[in-house]
Order: structure tokens, then C-alpha cells, then sequence
């Protein structure tokens, strides 16, 4: 039991290191390149890809308090599970961008990675700003749907690069603002 406690608490470090989680002050010339990366992430593939598979998702978007998207790795390594990664909370009304992260763990059997994108649609400025002001934690699960409703007024899509996920699950995901993006 002290043997595989000791396995668990090294592939949590691990997957902590290799993922960002630890990590140092960014250069201002680091955070601009950072901001570029996402937004990019945000036009050109996130968006993109949510309206290929679900066309009706483009006027959603528009007519949205808001939205968040994310670009997520997901490893899988033995008995330990963890999503990580990087996004925006898009206000319409105002146009502001928000640099927001995320962060998933979890004990299965299974050894992988695997890349997806997260979008999530806000029908008004309460729940909007409660995703981005509160942090969140979202517990969801849905199979074989173009979009999950996770809360009222939230609508969640879970897109890899084959199309939308047959399951559409992001059990224990955190959200939070990043600081060091916003400054």
C-alpha cells in the first residue's frame, strides 16, 4: 500500500511539471506571445472547429452574453488521469478577453494523451461573470449530444479534432482566471 502511494504521489508530480503547473514569472514579451497563442487557438481553432460540426452553434455564439474556449491535454498515465490547459472568456457585450485556465484530475486505468477543445456558451452576463469572476468547477456528463447544457444558461461543446465527442464529460474540471495573462 506505502509502495503504491509513493507510485501515485510521483505521477502526480510528473504530470504536474510536464503539464505547467509549476512554473516561473513570464517575460512581458512572454505573456504578449502567450495571449497571441490563445487567441489564435480561439479564432482559428476552437470557433472554427465548433462550427463545422454544429453550424447552428455560429448564431448562439453571436447572440451570447458570452463565451470560453479551451484548448485541453489529456494524459492518462497508469492509475492517474489529468486534463490541463489554457483558454478565454470572451465578453460580447464589452469585447473583452479574459486568459483563463483549467485543470482536471482523476485516478482510472488507462495509459494515453489526447488533445481537445472545449467551448462554452453563456446566455446571459450572471452566469458569465460567475464563470469568470467565482472560478468553476463543472461536473458534467453527456453522451452522443452536440451540446450539454451543464448549468442554466450554460452550454458546453467538446470537440476534438475528428468532430464533437461522443462523450462529453468534464467530471471535476476547474476554471480560474490567469493572472499573469490579465495584468
Amino acid at each position: 500500500m506505502r509502495e503504491r502511494l509513493r507510485l501515485l504521489t510521483a505521477l502526480v508530480a510528473v504530470v504536474f511539471i510536464f503539464s505547467g503547473f509549476f512554473g516561473g514569472d513570464k517575460s512581458k514579451d512572454e505573456i504578449q506571445k502567450a495571449r497571441r497563442e490563445i487567441r489564435k487557438m480561439m479564432a482559428n481553432e476552437t470557433l472554427q472547429m465548433l462550427y463545422k460540426y454544429a453550424p447552428d452553434a455560429r448564431q448562439k455564439v453571436k447572440k451570447a452574453y458570452g463565451y470560453a474556449v479551451f484548448s485541453n491535454v489529456g494524459v492518462n498515465l497508469f492509475l492517474l488521469s489529468t486534463e490541463n490547459g489554457s483558454g478565454l472568456a470572451h465578453n460580447n457585450r464589452t469585447g473583452k478577453d479574459i486568459f483563463m485556465k483549467m485543470f482536471s484530475g482523476g485516478v482510472g486505468l488507462g495509459l494515453g494523451v489526447k488533445d481537445f477543445h472545449i467551448a462554452f456558451i453563456f446566455d446571459n452576463k450572471k452566469v458569465f461573470d460567475h464563470f469568470v469572476n467565482s472560478g468553476w468547477e463543472a461536473n458534467a456528463q453527456a453522451d452522443a449530444s452536440v451540446a450539454v447544457t451543464v448549468a442554466p444558461g450554460v452550454h458546453l461543446y467538446k470537440l476534438t479534432k475528428n468532430g464533437l465527442a461522443l462523450q462529453a464529460t468534464i467530471q471535476g474540471t476547474n476554471y480560474w482566471k490567469d493572472d499573469e495573462l490579465n495584468r
